[in-house]
């Protein structure tokens, strides 16, 4: 009864140090590891420990014989990483490869400020917690932490936001605090943090979306995917989204896995979308929809899909799923000339996909390849896009009355750090950022995530790349390198107070927390706050705030 790695793997990595015989790939220490598009058991060496079920920090993982219908797919996958043998490969006793959690080896405290709460934050904050004494201050814009997690993540794939579960449990480590509705660039500076901490590490994401640069985006009914993902989860930058669903179709431009949560999202039965943390106005606007195609475009052929197959696996076991005669004959095509195995696997469950000449008997969704988007249609308002056929002089027109894009994200340039805006990153050497005129480290000055490595990989892949930053980090504090902190703890509280008046600790979002659970009943892991005023109000009931705040957020309610 082998164990089996399914649709929600985060790539967080902690199964693969849990597993006793060293069968879970690609570790953190391959160099397949940051592609990956998730981990995978070897089913001939499994020894069905189960340690590796209650590493896993997002459920992701159970004995084969316990899966879902349409979890199934993934005993296949999973087997079809490792090579054929003959007969039964035995169990190894070697570990899986640990790196060495970093050592302070001068005085401290070594007193960190990280800003942004992400995976990546989060992870950084745990791996430099691992050694005594060390404080962590963790600011974040919002009221809110945990970032993408929280905002990005689709509400209908809830085992995947389990990983808060985990950042819980780090943020009540002795040492760390949470600065929230605090924003560096706005409230503080760069300089303001490094007078009071030996470091200041960015984990702020690549918060802007690619633009896609043709005539007619910018019409009332085009946007990203990106936003409308927010918009879903109740992101309080986004609630007042113009989003109109009175059409019967909506395009959207590029095929990875963003672009699939929207269109999943859009033709999933609301009554189900119910059962989740979608937001409210999202839910009722899903309610009187009259959207029954989701058109997923793409400017490449099938074998270029940038979906991972787990997606894709997903998808299409929860969705109507089509494709048009003309790319059915690309599927065929490319499959006869494919040898990657991970392209194969997607081009044969594109081969299965049905008919979109069949007639539409529920919401469904349409990938289209090789189009290529030349202008968005309308007068004041969308009612279609035009795409070139790729490499063709075709034209082809779709009618639809919202057009999304969804072609990747951009980093964004960070106060008094060098930033590299070709590659859309901070510019550094494993974490430490860099002066580009100098070659040299700016002091105090580190990254990690996407702003660090721009967006690839998954929430895990977080994890060693956090990794490396807080080694490097500790590298340098051990040489003397990072100047000491210019003020006593209790000074960051005072300076911090007096520029914003409403931040959030610990308590503040704890109380947050409880709130939007108890808002969710029986029915709904949570029904989320998705204004700020609303969040200050419910962090203001925390015991631990002011007789006055509370006061304040009776008259907010």
């Amino acid at each position: 009864m082998p164990h089996v790695i399914t649709q929600s793997c985060c790539s967080d990595g902690s199964c693969v140090y849990a597993c006793p015989v060293n069968c879970i790939h690609p570790s953190p220490d391959e160099p397949g590891f940051a592609t990956a598009e998730m981990l995978y058991i070897d089913p001939d060496a499994c020894v069905d420990c189960g340690a590796c079920v209650s590493a896993c920090p997002v459920g992701a993982i159970a004995p084969d014989t316990k899966l879902e219908p349409k979890q199934l797919p993934f005993i296949e996958l999973n087997a079809s990483f490792y090579p054929k043998r003959e007969g039964k490969l035995p169990p190894t006793s070697k570990l899986a490869p640990v790196l060495p959690a970093p050592k302070i080896t001068r005085g401290g405290p070594l007193t960190v400020a990280i800003v942004g709460s992400g995976p990546a934050a989060m992870y950084a904050a745990d791996e430099l917690l691992t050694q005594r004494g060390v404080r962590v201050n963790v600011f974040e814009k919002l009221p809110t932490p945990y970032g993408l997690v929280r905002a990005g993540v689709a509400p209908d794939h809830q085992s995947t936001k389990r990983v808060t579960r985990l950042f819980d449990r780090m943020a009540q480590q002795r040492g760390f605090k949470f600065f929230l509705n605090v924003e560096v660039g706005k409230h503080l500076s760069h300089a303001d943090l490094l007078e009071h901490h030996h470091a200041v590490l960015y984990a702020v994401g690549a918060p802007n979306d690619r633009r896609l640069e043709i005539d007619g985006m910018g019409l009332l009914g085009t946007g990203t995917a990106t936003e409308m993902v927010a918009w879903i989860n109740g992101h309080p930058e986004f609630t007042a989204l113009p989003v109109d669903l009175s059409h019967e179709r909506v395009v959207i431009v590029g095929n990875g896995n963003v672009a699939f949560d929207v269109a999943r999202v859009l033709t999933t039965d609301p009554d189900a979308l119910a059962r989740t943390d979608i937001s409210d106005h999202a839910l009722a606007a899903l309610r009187s929809s009259q959207v029954q195609e989701v058109v997923v475009a793409a400017r490449r052929g099938p074998a270029s899909s940038a979906f991972t197959l787990p997606e894709l696996i997903g998808l299409t076991a929860t969705c109507d799923v089509v494709l048009d005669a003309a790319d059915h004959e690309l599927v065929q095509r490319d499959l006869a000339t494919a040898s990657d195995p991970l392209t194969r696997n997607k081009l044969e469950i594109l081969s299965k996909l049905g008919d979109a000449s069949a007639p539409i008997t529920r919401p469904r969704i349409r990938l289209a390849y090789q189009l290529t988007p030349q202008r968005v249609l309308g007068d004041g308002r969308v009612t279609g896009i035009e795409f070139g056929v790729t490499g063709t002089d075709q034209v082809r027109t779709i009618d639809a009355g919202l057009v999304l894009t969804s072609i990747g994200y951009r980093g964004k340039a960070i106060a008094d750090l060098p930033f590299d805006d070709a590659a859309s990153v901070v510019p550094n050497d494993g974490g430490r950022v860099m002066d580009r005129a100098t070659g040299k480290p700016v002091r105090g000055a580190y990254v990690a995530g996407w702003i660090k490595r721009g967006p690839t990989g998954f929430i895990g892949t977080n994890k060693s790349c956090a990794a490396e930053t807080v080694r490097n980090l500790v590298d340098d504090y051990n040489a003397g390198t990072l100047a000491d902190p210019a003020h006593k703890p209790s000074a960051l509280d005072k300076l911090v107070h007096t520029r914003q008046p409403d931040v959030v600790d610990a308590a503040g979002w704890q109380a947050i927390d409880a709130a939007e659970i108890a808002r969710g009943g029986e029915d709904r892991p949570r029904d989320k706050f998705t204004t700020v005023d609303a969040m200050l109000a419910a962090a203001a009931t925390a015991p631990t705030r002011p007789v006055h705040q509370r006061l304040l957020a009776g008259l907010l309610r």
